[in-house]
């Protein structure tokens, strides 16, 4: 209610858009990190004449709805991304901007600017207070996002109560520290505030911010406190609320008139389409491989030789699977030239540098190396939206142990069916004598029940390639390639199927070693063991859980036969693998600084203690 007004005047002068072709590429991109007022969202898109029907409106917040109580990407016409984890929106923004800016460097022209539109955020106070906005922010800054205007709603109150409860900071100032160009005068309920304050952001190089003052509650008996912040008015504070705005009619009853000067209002917005169209066609004429590309990018198909490139790593080797990621990486980015990506200042050592490519923003926009600083959070929801906006194959990098502060937003890329790429190094205890802070222990597993994420964990170099060819043909959720900081031996790659979640690596009859990543040579050591006792072990890696859950179960029982004993072994938590063994060889503990091979040994993740398991098994079957 407070926002209406800024709404109005966004959709119906501001925002180029056009509610007939809502996915129209150079359309300007909205983002309501505020998610929970989203009624405001959806009342916007059916007045200015989205596929959004009355009917939609009524059914807010119920099973099945087009208006769930946050946007949802994907589910109603119109919304460019899931919000509702306040400071999200904001960093998506960011992503979405830098994305503009990338695509424009690449495919304009001189008297062809066929990518150039701005993104555009509403936030509130609580955006403001987590974290991730100052990360996000910090980085616009530093990159010059002058495309990007950020409408902060500074009404003074959050759901406890007013905000001097908690926050007194300047906000502005704060911004100001940032680069950011900021108004501070904008009163929501002036019309002609808002359409100066753009103006002027229009104006200026910099991202801006826009102070926005406004009532929460407009016009209800609750304006200006904290029930209006998410308790419904019931039916005496709406009776109250229509007489104190002089609204007459009824419930869902929007006169003609109303529909009309909306329309007549986004008609101009929406012109820019069909002028962009026509834009479109001389671009094709007048530079056709540019226009071919751009399609094939905006489409997401990946050009036919994508991996042709894609290194064979000589079996009988040892190769760190981060070091044989950054060669793979490479390889593919010569090919890939929407491939773009960085690290949260871990470049080097996450091996996620693009030789040759370019650096943003010391070599302009042309660049395709990314530098996050130290912003996981704001790094991976950039990230996100980047995916989101189209064009691009985005990733992101940084020690696995982090992921801890980029979980909102590889989960927000889960909940959007985005393909964002996360690339995490330093995957166990194997990192050594960095200690327990820096090894992760229950990450794998807290990533494996994450609904839609597929969690790849390579044993070797080969499988690393064909981990890097499985994220890059995912369309439809996030991926995360998880690395080993130590080398470890190569495998033959013609027993490898990591599009398959899983591949038998060496034969054996009696039982079965199951592993992943760093520890399939522990398996395989294990075997060697069991030989030398008369038993035949079977080793199986099984790089993607995910994977190979979505193979018919006669499929899975031809890897992991039910019928002998199975013993897995991950130098990580236990959690989730009696559904693939009857027994781990785990790590429900955490780490310690040491040498690798002493942490290995003195907690157990052995050859010898995985050999003991199978022994032990196999004399209850007898």
């Amino acid at each position: 209610m407070a926002l209406a007004p800024l709404a109005y005047r966004l959709y119906g002068r501001h925002l180029r858009h056009d509610p007939e072709h809502p996915d129209w590429f150079n359309r300007d991109r909205l983002v309501l990190s505020i998610g929970h007022a989203s009624m405001m969202l959806y009342a916007s898109l059916h007045l200015s004449g989205y596929d959004l029907e009355l009917e939609d409106l009524k059914s807010f917040r119920q099973w099945g709805s087009r208006t769930p109580g946050h946007p949802e990407r994907g589910q109603t016409p119109g919304i460019d991304m899931s919000t509702g984890p306040l400071g999200q929106g904001v960093a998506n923004a960011v992503g979405l901007a830098m994305a503009e800016r990338m695509l424009a460097a690449r495919f304009n022209r001189p008297g062809h600017e066929i990518v150039d539109h701005r993104t555009w955020v509403i936030a509130g106070d609580g955006d403001m207070m987590e974290g991730i906005t100052s990360e996000a922010a910090s980085l616009a800054g530093h990159l010059g996002l002058g495309k990007l205007t950020l409408f902060y709603d500074d009404n003074g109150i959050s759901l406890e109560g007013p905000t001097s409860l908690h926050f007194s900071e300047d906000v502005a100032k704060r911004f100001e520290a940032y680069g950011w160009h900021v108004t501070r005068s904008c009163d929501v309920n002036d019309l002609a505030s808002i359409d100066a304050a753009v103006v002027g952001c229009l104006a200026d190089p910099r991202p801006s911010l826009v102070l926005v003052h406004s009532h929460i509650g407009f016009g209800s008996p609750v304006q200006d406190t904290a029930k209006a912040h998410g308790s419904p008015l019931g039916l005496a504070g709406t009776a109250a609320t229509r007489e104190r705005l002089g609204w007459p009619h009824g419930p869902f009853e929007i006169p003609v008139e109303v529909y009309d000067h909306w329309r007549g209002l986004v008609g101009r917005p929406a012109a820019a389409h069909s002028q962009w169209t026509r834009l479109l066609a001389d671009y094709g004429a007048a530079f056709p491989a540019a226009s071919d590309e751009l399609h094939r990018v905006l489409r997401g198909a990946l050009p036919a030789d994508f991996d042709l490139d894609l290194p064979i790593f000589e079996a009988g080797t040892a190769v760190a699977t981060r070091v044989a990621s950054g060669r793979v990486l490479n390889a593919l980015a010569g090919r890939v030239p929407e491939l773009v990506g960085g690290a949260a200042d871990v470049g080097p050592s996450t091996e996620t540098y693009l030789h040759d490519a370019g650096h943003i923003p010391a070599d302009g926009w042309t660049g395709r190396n990314l530098h996050f600083g130290v912003r996981e959070h704001a790094m991976g929801a950039a990230v996100n939206g980047m995916a989101a906006h189209g064009g691009l194959r985005p990733f992101g990098a940084a020690f696995f142990v982090f992921a801890d502060y980029l979980r909102p937003a590889v989960r927000m890329a889960a909940i959007m069916g985005l393909p964002s790429i996360f690339v995490l190094t330093h995957d166990s205890i194997g990192l050594g004598e960095d200690g327990q802070t820096h090894q992760p222990v229950e990450h794998l597993a807290s990533f494996r029940a994450m609904p839609g994420v597929v969690v790849l964990r390579p044993a070797d170099a080969n499988e690393t390639a064909q981990a890097w060819r499985v994220a890059m043909e995912r369309r439809d959720g996030p991926t995360m390639i998880v690395l080993s900081r130590q080398a470890l031996p190569v495998l033959d790659p013609g027993l490898l199927h990591v599009a398959a979640g899983a591949s038998i690596v060496a034969a054996g009859e009696d039982a079965t070693v199951v592993a992943t990543g760093s520890e399939v040579e522990i398996a395989l050591a294990a075997r060697e063991l069991l030989a030398a006792r008369g038993i035949s072990a079977r080793v199986v890696s099984l790089p993607s859980w995910e994977l190979f859950r979505s193979r018919p179960a006669g499929d899975r029982d031809t890897i992991l036969p039910p019928n002998r004993p199975t013993v897995a072994v991950e130098a990580a938590a236990s959690t989730g693998w009696l559904e693939w063994a009857d027994e781990v060889v785990g790590l429900d503990r955490f780490g310690a600084s040491a040498p690798a091979d002493v942490l290995y040994e003195q907690l157990g993740i052995t050859a010898s203690a995985v050999a003991a398991r199978i022994e032990a098994r196999l004399a209850q079957t007898r």
